[in-house]
């Protein structure tokens, strides 16, 4: 109850309903990514889009096909990206979701009335521009609009609430996978319905971005919705010192907001965290788990795979609950390495246990267990804390590119992942099997080294005072132990220039 009541008090109304709101269209995403992974291994919908295997006497989906089925979406996410990232940052964070809900019930509707393998291709690219257009949208609205010493919490809710739309449609799934005939898959489909419904009828009713207002030039505007999201929980003083940082910020930015500046520079610095971050979030192949787990554990054919992806996106939401509720205290470096340890050893650990054919039972069962240690240590860190770090450390003027660059290497990645998988693990093409793991495993370890020399500890700290502290060149590794509160008094430049250049910034703690 005290973490609780510490947390609560950060929120009034205003502020909940709107984190709230926010937080649920990401459910749609969940919906789409685990209703497909999870209706793929029903019967009914191989027996649909498949074809007939005499030798088995069963339908089987191509892998050719399946493989385009689980890339080729990505197209239309990339698309989604940038189209949403531009909506966004001209009409403004509410309207680009109310728009984004209102094309999402078209390709739910196209989806679910699908009856041959091109509808259903088409269903799933067009249906993921949607899921783009809300990944460029709604983590950046989330950190734009909530106090510092919650923005991990909140920030890390867009892979909290997509964990939750798979939980909820994986037991939908495993339900209807018993019933007889295109019933089973279609019933899952038709909850895409369900979410744009709920977000295009209440997102205009919360407050826009500040800081979105602030940049066009809607002071007044911007102002007013500050006081909206921190009247009753803040001070007014605290409120006009946060406005006054956010002026501060956009008056002595040297940016014009160009998308060449991302690359020049202290901003490339930056621009290059943000790449690397996206491109570790799915190299380190979590579409293994969370896109083919099913498909790999049905042909193992020791265990019910609809069970498998149920239990693992389960344990996955709980996992992400406790990382959430930490990740403001321990801090992103941390939780973030942690993670990464926890995947590499499970990927190479199941690697490993695949080395010795044929693979006996009680093997296939430790890699079945493995898969899910491996996507519980995902959700621990790389999952939700991804989208935190890289919407925290962008500069004011370029937040809208940088998301496009960002979140748009990420759909890359996502892509040559699910197109490279089912290659590298089914029998019928390279069958590495699990041994895929010494390749993800690898990259993993990568991703350790990578977070301790170069990820910035932002936790506490507004996205202008993390702003200040690139400008004045604070070390990537001092930043947690820098204390920039005092960002609009002159005198605390020399301090840091000074304590940087001595290599130690922990005697700013406090100092002003």
């Amino acid at each position: 109850m005290g973490y609780i009541s510490d947390v609560s008090r950060y929120f009034n109304r205003s502020l909940l309903v709107s984190v709230i709101v926010i937080a649920v269209s990401t459910f749609n995403y969940g919906f789409d990514n685990q209703a497909f992974a999870t209706t793929q291994a029903m019967d009914a919908f191989s027996k649909q889009f498949g074809t007939y295997d005499r030798a088995t006497g069963t339908y089987e989906l191509n892998s050719v096909w399946l493989s385009l089925f689980n890339s080729l979406n990505y197209i239309g996410f990339v698309v989604g990206v940038i189209v949403g990232s531009f909506i966004s940052s001209r009409f403004g964070r509410c309207k680009c979701m109310f728009i984004m809900s209102l094309y999402a019930l078209i390709t739910a509707t196209i989806a679910v009335t699908s009856n041959t393998k091109d509808q259903i291709m088409v269903a799933r690219i067009l249906n993921y521009v949607y899921v783009g257009i809300e990944l460029s949208v709604v983590p950046v609205f989330q950190s734009e609009i909530v106090p510092a010493p919650v923005r991990g919490l909140i920030v890390g809710t867009y892979q909290l609430s997509l964990t939750l739309g798979g939980v909820v449609i994986n037991a939908v799934c495993f339900g209807t996978s018993h019933l007889e005939g295109n019933r089973s898959w279609r019933i899952p489909l038709g909850l895409f319905y369900i979410i744009p419904t709920l977000i295009a009828s209440s997102v205009l009713l919360i407050p826009e971005s500040p800081r979105w207002l602030l940049q066009r030039n809607r002071a007044d505007e911007a102002k007013a919705s500050l006081q909206k999201l921190r009247q009753g929980a803040f001070t007014e003083e605290e409120i006009n010192n946060e406005y006054r940082e956010l002026e501060f910020a956009l008056e002595t930015a040297v940016e014009q907001g160009k998308f060449v500046e991302l690359f020049q520079g202290k901003n490339l610095k930056r621009t290059l965290i943000v790449i690397a971050m996206n491109f570790f979030q799915q190299a380190t192949g979590q579409a293994f788990s969370s896109q083919y787990g099913g498909v790999y554990v049905r042909t193992l054919k020791i265990f019910n795979p609809i069970l498998f992806t149920l239990m693992n996106s389960t344990i996955g939401f709980y996992v992400i609950i406790a990382t959430l509720l930490f990740s403001d205290k321990l801090g992103r470096r941390k939780i973030l390495m942690f993670s990464s340890v926890v995947m590499t050893a499970a990927l190479l650990t199941m690697a490993g246990l695949g080395l010795k054919e044929p693979v006996s039972v009680p093997r296939e069962k430790g890699i079945i267990a493995l898969i899910i240690i491996f996507s519980s240590g995902f959700s621990s860190g790389w999952g939700p804390l991804t989208y935190v770090v890289v919407t925290e450390i962008t500069s004011p003027r370029l937040r809208d590119h940088t998301s496009r660059v960002g979140f748009a290497t990420n759909v890359c990645l996502n892509f040559a992942v699910n197109f490279s998988v089912p290659y590298l693990v089914l029998k019928t093409q390279v069958g590495l099997g699990s041994k895929v793991g010494f390749i993800f495993g690898a990259i993993s370890l990568l991703s350790l080294v990578f977070t301790y020399f170069c990820v910035p500890e932002c936790k506490g700290k507004t996205l202008e005072q993390v702003d200040w502290l690139f400008n004045n060149n604070v070390k990537l590794r001092h930043f947690g132990d820098t204390d920039a509160s005092g960002m609009l008094d002159g005198n605390i430049f020399d301090d840091v220039k000074a304590s940087t250049y001595k290599g130690n910034t922990s005697s700013l703690v406090k100092k002003v």
